[in-house]
């Protein structure tokens, strides 16, 4: 008996079948990836723009149990404000008056992206081309 003929009989697969399997896998890999990282980004947008809006109904309930002293303007968090940005957010208050406030946020896993948000006059908007409580992000 000769040695092809007893490789005839055993069952698996090419070389060549494998290697068709893997770059079928890796072009697929390449496609999904980008996607992927895209979709964390957009998650962690809305994470920022989540925590602006918290911090407005925060910045409600201070100034409506502080009618005197108005929005509140210091570090987040504070005891003073009931209100605490998610893992990995950071939220600044930029300005803040009697009459209004402003905040940006960002988080650590998307750097160069802000999210901002103001309401009240006599308050420095946070970002160019901003309208009073509208979130806007770059």
């Amino acid at each position: 008996m000769r040695r092809t003929d007893i490789r005839r009989g055993q069952r698996g697969f090419t070389l060549i079948e494998l290697l068709i399997v893997v770059v079928i896998i890796g072009i697929l890999a390449a496609i999904a990836i980008p996607k992927f990282a895209a979709t964390k980004e957009k998650a962690y947008i809305s994470k920022m723009k989540s925590d602006l809006r918290n911090l407005a109904t925060a910045q409600e309930a201070y100034s409506a149990d502080n009618p005197g002293i108005g929005y509140y303007g210091g570090a987040v968090p504070s005891p003073a404000l009931l209100y605490n940005p998610s893992s990995g957010v950071t939220v600044t208050i930029t300005d803040f008056g009697p009459a209004g406030w402003a905040a940006t946020s960002q988080h650590a896993q998307a750097p160069g992206r802000t999210c901002a948000l103001f309401l009240g006059t006599g308050v420095v908007a946070p970002l160019a081309g901003m309208t009073e409580g509208a979130l806007l992000c770059n």
